[in-house]
Formats: C-alpha cells, structure tokens, sequence
C-alpha cells in the first residue's frame, strides 16, 4: 500500500488557496515528506500529518517554493520533543544553508540530522518494505526526481493444501519466495499448488520542476501514479520552455508514452485561478488523469 497526500499544489507564489510544493507518501509503517515549500508544517497541521512518523525528507531542489518551509519544520519538531533521527536527501548546498540558519539564530536540534548529498542517480533508501531512488530531470538549477518502489511481496501460503503434502515449518520461508517443494519420494509439488499471489507491488514517481523530457520515460515507465509539473496550460507552452517547465498536454504526453496507470498533475502557476481547463488537456492525450487537490489524498 502507498498513498501520497497533497500539502501544496502551487508553485512560487502562494494563491487561491493553493501553497508552495509539498506532498507526503505514506506506506504502512511509515511517512516520507518530498519537498517543504513554506507553509508546509501549517499543512501538515491542517491535514493531520503527525510528523512523528516522517523520518525521511528529499528535497527535490533548491527554488525556495521547494524548500523555504524546511527550517521552520525542523526547528518547529524539535521544540515538540523529536528525539529520534531524522534523515534528510537533498543537493549538497543545503546541509550549510542549514547550518547557517541554526548558527545566526543559536539554535540547535536536539535530534540527529543526517545529511545525504544528491549526487548521482540511484538508490537512496531501501528497508524491508521499500526502495527509494532519485533521477535527474531537466530544470534551471540542479534537480531530482524521486520513485518510491514497494518491495515485491511474499507469496501467500495456503495452510490446508500445505498440511497435505506435511511440509515442514522449516520450509514455510522457502514457499514464502516461490520455491517448490521435493518430498521424500523425488516428487516435486508446485509452489502454485501451494501458495496464492498477493497484489503486486505498488510504484510512485515524483518529477519535480522540468522540462518536457523524453529521457524520464524509462526511469518511470509502467509506475502506478506519476506526479508530474504542470505549470502552465499548452496555450504558454513557449513561455513554459524558457522557463525549464511544462504544460498539462506534455506531462500527459510523457505520461502516455511511459505507460503508467494514473497521472497527477501539479505545481499550478498562481496566474489561473481555476485549474479545469488542466485536467480537460491532459486528458485529450491520456483519460487517466488528476489535478492534485491540496489535503486529498490518492492510494495507489
């Protein structure tokens, strides 16, 4: 299971009732925050986000609608009693922006920060039940993306037909991984006779602020829920290049040609008041399309 919960669906400027870009995904056991644009602790109060359970942050860049909420937040945890670590992914120029602003207000955490620069494109975090990787995308300054990969599921065991064949306990962990079992007389019994398939593992991209880029189609194809920018409709589809963003109709281009299940459009341009006509383009090139709608929350 996976879920993203929307905290801020604008980009620079805070309007209608939309904030700067910040999103929570959720799995089972824990919460991992992508991106803190300000506001973004405000949000979380708004939307019941305990921020107890969010012991990983990736910071996508460093535009400050990205990140300006940041400080505030890991200062603001702190004063609530945080003892335990938290873990932060961002561009390498953040970890002394950081230190700056503890420095010059004397102030310090009282839990640990770990700090992993984003250098080069891979894993960042992998426990037993995800994966986290970042990618890079094609935007004015430095920026990732991030996808979010459920751990591929153990197979379910069938207790009655396993009691058949008397399969030792021993063995359970072994079915669990889809081997098959041999018993005493050299007959083999099939791990499907055995076991039942449980739904397949969940898959989440983030693509930060971007360019329409081609090159992400590999790095998020077939993925569940893309949230990809949508800064502009296509009519400013000129201004959106000079600007390294894109429109409703290339976010759902991309999401067509990478043949993912669901897209979510965001990071709104605080020029449109209203954001129908986004969903209405984005969907003449793929049906399967959202506006993200701050504080709603989308399972995958």
């Amino acid at each position: 299971m996976l879920a993203v919960t929307i905290l801020g669906s604008n980009s620079a400027i805070p309007a209608f009732n939309r904030h700067p870009t910040a999103q929570v995904v959720q799995n089972a056991e824990q919460s991992f925050l992508v991106d803190c644009g300000e506001g973004t602790q405000m949000q979380m109060n708004n939307y019941k986000i305990r921020s107890s359970k969010i012991n990983h942050i990736f910071i996508s860049h460093l535009h400050g609608d990205h990140y300006f909420g940041l400080i505030g937040l890991l200062t603001s945890i702190g004063l609530a009693g945080r003892k335990h670590d938290l873990h932060l992914y961002a561009p390498e120029i953040l970890k002394d922006i950081i230190e700056l602003q503890l420095r010059v207000a004397s102030a310090h955490l009282p839990y640990e920060l770990h700090f992993y620069s984003l250098k080069n494109e891979g894993i960042l975090l992998e426990d037993k039940k995800i994966i986290v990787e970042c990618f890079k995308v094609k935007h004015r300054i430095e920026c990732w993306g991030f996808l979010f990969r459920e751990k591929k599921y153990l197979r379910k065991i069938e207790i009655e037909e396993v009691k058949k064949y008397n399969i030792p306990i021993a063995f359970y962990e072994r079915l669990h991984k889809g081997d098959d079992f041999v018993d005493e007389n050299n007959t083999i019994i099939k791990n499907e006779s055995l076991t039942s398939a449980v739904a397949p593992p969940k898959t989440y991209a983030y693509c930060a602020d971007t360019l329409y880029d081609e090159e992400l189609i590999e790095k998020i194809k077939n993925v569940d829920l893309l949230y990809h920018e949508a800064t502009y409709l296509h009519a400013l589809q000129q201004k959106a290049a000079s600007r390294f963003h894109c429109t409703s109709i290339e976010a759902a281009t991309i999401a067509k040609k990478a043949g993912v299940k669901k897209l979510l459009l965001g990071h709104f341009s605080s020029m449109y008041e209203t954001l129908d006509a986004f969903k209405t383009e984005a969907c003449s090139i793929f049906e399967n399309t959202e506006v993200a709608e701050e504080g709603s929350c989308y399972w995958i």
